[in-house]
């Protein structure tokens, strides 16, 4: 809980030094934006180890390939940044990019997702009679 108190620190901090910075220097404000986006995120990272245990305890007890185990947390590695640099996109004014960023983050985790559709019809295609 104390990291949550944290990050809503933060980023009620970074809010209010973004709405008295930006009158004066709109560029300073968008740097002390992304300062407070990478201090919020550093603080998550953290919590990242435990979720990483969890995971692995859940694949050793399954006996799902390993190699599986290391794509789905790229993918969700490539959703996080992709998420945040969108964002860090449209905090600068350029939706346009933060979307073009989003669909580029989609289409690489739709080829990174290949190898777990295949593994999953392979064992689909062991259950069924032949």
């Amino acid at each position: 809980m104390n990291t949550l108190y944290k990050i809503l620190a933060i980023a009620i901090v970074t809010c209010v030094a973004c709405l008295i910075v930006k009158p004066v220097r709109a560029d300073f404000a968008i740097l002390i934006s992304i300062v407070g986006g990478i201090l919020i995120v550093a603080f998550m990272l953290s919590y990242l180890g435990e979720v990483f245990q969890v995971f692995q305890s859940i694949f050793k007890t399954s006996g799902i390939n390993s190699s599986l185990y290391a794509i789905i947390f790229k993918i969700i590695g490539v959703g996080y940044l992709t998420e945040f640099t969108a964002s860090l996109c449209n905090d600068t004014g350029n939706q346009s990019l933060g979307d073009k960023v989003l669909l580029g983050g989609k289409i690489i985790i739709l080829v990174m997702a290949l190898p777990i559709v295949t593994s999953i019809l392979d064992i689909v295609m062991q259950l069924l009679p032949k």
